[in-house]
């Protein structure tokens, strides 16, 4: 359906300048805050999957990112690895990931170990109850994030696009929630855009779009739904030119934010022209109605 943009007519005369007028040249992005942090990025990167160190590099420095999870399991943290070595260079953060853990216990010991390992009490949590479609647990993810906000963590689960568990998950103490756009790698965006509004509207932590993203209108789509940020790992690490797909996440992301902020026009089922009737020349003819 084409949208119609309102009269212009309908426009006050005179107004007072946005942040995005022209008196500045670019648009004014707020920083991200999670627990009383700022990050100077809404977009996050995964590291899993990508081909090459090199390809990793220039997709992060592309992308602008300030936070790159690391699958704690797939990673030697007792030592100065290759991964490593390359966030601390680009000026990225850890965020240590839980993944591949399938119980409450195996994901707080996980996390345990990744925070002496790395020296961050920051966890992405994920406790994964099916291997075939990668879905969390609800039942193992809302024990194991009770209890590491209980002990001092920066929890931010991985969860589904439930507005009541993501409720309750911010009641037991997760600095943000992290919900899937679609099962994990597989590409299919944004597959319930209602609910990611409606778990938007739950909670007031912020909301990190995880997972099912698969190109850069699907990031655009999670910010505009009113996520505060986006996750993404698949979709550039996998992607013919990794570094081009980040950039283009990354100004997705942008777009999506901005495009919130701005307010977009009402969904209307007819069409509206976009000058007013009123002073148009009377030639005679008329256009037939369908009413």
């Amino acid at each position: 359906m084409v949208m119609a943009p309102q009269p212009q007519s309908s426009l006050p005369e005179t107004s007072e300048p946005s942040e995005t007028s022209e008196q500045s040249d670019t648009p004014v992005l707020d920083e991200l805050c999670i627990a009383g942090e700022t990050l100077p990025s809404r977009l996050l990167l995964g590291t899993g999957g990508m081909t090459s160190l090199r390809a990793l590099r220039q997709a992060l420095i592309a992308s602008g990112t300030a936070l790159a999870t690391v699958a704690v399991r797939r990673v030697d943290p007792s030592g100065r690895g290759a991964l490593l070595d390359l966030l601390t260079e680009v000026g990225v953060r850890v965020l240590p990931n839980t993944a591949g853990c399938a119980t409450a216990s195996e994901a707080v010991l996980t996390a345990k170990l990744a925070r002496e390992a790395f020296g961050t009490d920051w966890v992405k949590l994920e406790v994964i109850g099916d291997d075939r479609t990668l879905l969390p647990d609800a039942v193992e993810l809302l024990a194991a994030a009770e209890q590491l906000a209980d002990d001092g963590f920066v929890v931010l689960p991985y969860t589904t696009d439930d507005p009541v568990l993501a409720f309750r998950l911010q009641q037991v103490g997760c600095a943000a929630v992290m919900p899937l756009g679609a099962p994990i790698g597989s590409g299919l965006g944004i597959r319930n855009p209602h609910n990611i509004s409606l778990l938007r509207e739950a909670v007031e932590v912020p909301v990190i779009l995880d997972a099912g993203i698969g190109t850069a209108s699907d990031a655009a789509l999670a910010m505009e739904l009113g996520c505060d940020g986006v996750l993404v790992a698949t979709a550039v690490n996998r992607a013919h030119d990794p570094a081009a797909m980040a950039h283009a996440m990354r100004l997705a992301t942008e777009a999506g934010y901005l495009a919130r902020r701005a307010g977009r026009i009402p969904v209307r089922f007819f069409a509206e022209p976009s000058s007013p009737f009123e002073g148009r020349a009377d030639l005679g003819g008329q256009a037939p109605r369908i009413d």
